[in-house]
């Protein structure tokens, strides 16, 4: 493969770095990455399409500082909440400054970052399996990694690069599925999995509503109920290895996030469906405070009593939980439920993505309004764009700003046509 060094290679470079960061699970690296990448790109406009993204999440952030008047939290907890909640706001901002005119493509920017972030995976994979043996599913992912967003991001890409008018030979095409599906799948991330499904079906224009598309939805929805009905009758064991961990995993999945009654002391119940208790203990204890604590939250620097200390995936024990997995009850537990309305309203605009006649836009469109429907099931699950691992608000302001500059582009080619 050939790599030319262009113009816009400070960008790509850039744009590697604030997507690469987010990998090494530093928040506050990933946070001075994100700063000094904007302040090197700082734009002389910013467009109100580019505000109406951002403004859900700054009332969310004005919400939840209202309501901090009211208690008497640290400063620091404030602090630390401000920096998660202020996240998708820089993130969409540094995506839309690190594209920076019409004819940069950030497919191949998408595509090559993603193979980089891959052969990392991999090396890290392969490495923990030749040298430390380690075959256990669990402990593999520990190390390794849980899930890789924007692999799946690359790896769509890569399969549309003829409609995203994305040059690839067939056997440049055939390495980069191979690298990046590969990497891709031994995450072993049911959200992952979901993530794919659901940009396949975007990107083949199916949630545009017609019958054929009403059939081809109908038609995913069986296999999946029928392949899960097959996983649940097979009963994976919870301590099972390799494929047998994966489809216990599955298995709970439906299960995990919306279970209502959860057995405490019995350590099975209570670490399969974790995400439940998390957000039955945050309904609960934020309706303690009344009407004023149900419409706008406990305010920055709440948190949620758990009950007991619980060990983390960074390697700590915490009792008292300021973020959740959940970004719905994250913010309906510091802005309410008058928060959760404008994560809502949100993910409507992104959804709602204006009709076009411009070839390049309408694919934009699509890839935006597949993860409009994939962030209602990341917002669930995983934080959603308030993870500090994430780094979907950088893609979708890379490509907000892509679809911006090719409108005025082909706007300004009209107005020259018509003079001429």
């Amino acid at each position: 493969m050939k790599f030319k060094i262009t113009k816009d290679f400070p960008y790509q470079f850039l744009f590697a770095l604030c997507i690469g960061v987010t990998y090494i699970n530093i928040y506050e690296l990933t946070f001075a990455v994100w700063l000094f990448a904007i302040a090197l790109t700082i734009k002389k406009k910013y467009s109100y399409t580019l505000l109406r993204y951002i403004l859900p999440f700054i009332f969310i952030l004005l919400i939840a500082f209202v309501s901090y008047l009211f208690y008497d939290y640290t400063i620091y907890a404030a602090i630390r909440d401000v920096t998660y909640l202020i996240k998708p706001i820089i993130g969409f901002i540094v995506g839309y400054q690190l594209c920076n005119s019409y004819k940069c493509n950030p497919y191949k920017t998408i595509i090559y970052t993603g193979l980089v972030i891959a052969l990392i995976h991999l090396g890290i994979l392969l490495f923990n399996l030749v040298f430390h043996r380690i075959t256990q599913m669990h402990e593999l992912r520990r190390l390794t990694g849980y899930f890789s967003d924007f692999e799946i991001y690359a790896l769509i890409v890569v399969q549309f690069h003829k409609q995203l008018n994305v040059e690839l030979n067939k056997k440049k095409f055939w390495i980069l599925i191979f690298i990046i599906g590969l990497s891709s799948f031994l995450y072993l991330s049911r959200t992952n999995f979901i993530q794919y499904a659901i940009l396949l079906i975007a990107m083949k224009g199916y949630f545009t509503l017609t019958k054929k598309s009403a059939k081809v939805i109908l038609i995913t929805i069986l296999i999946t109920a029928i392949g899960y009905t097959f996983v649940y009758n097979t009963n994976p064991r919870r301590n099972g290895k390799g494929l047998e961990a994966l489809l216990y995993k599955i298995k709970n999945a439906p299960i995990e996030p919306f279970k209502t009654k959860i057995n405490k002391d019995d350590y099975e119940d209570f670490n399969d469906n974790y995400r439940s208790f998390e957000n039955i203990k945050a309904i609960k204890q934020v309706s303690l405070e009344g009407t004023r604590g149900i419409l706008f939250g406990k305010g920055l620097g709440s948190s949620i009593d758990i009950g007991r200390e619980m060990y983390t995936n960074d390697e700590t024990f915490v009792r008292y939980e300021p973020i959740l997995h959940n970004a719905y009850m994250t913010v309906f537990l510091k802005s309410g439920l008058l928060g959760v309305f404008f994560i809502f309203y949100f993910l409507y605009y992104l959804f709602k993505q204006s009709k076009s006649d411009i070839e390049v836009v309408k694919q934009v469109n699509l890839l935006l309004i597949g993860t409009a429907f994939f962030l209602i099931v990341a917002n669930w699950v995983l934080l959603g764009l308030f993870l500090k691992l994430d780094n979907k608000s950088i893609v979708i302001g890379f490509l907000l700003c892509y679809k911006e500059l090719n409108i005025k582009q082909n706007q300004l080619l009209s107005i020259k046509e018509q003079n001429e």
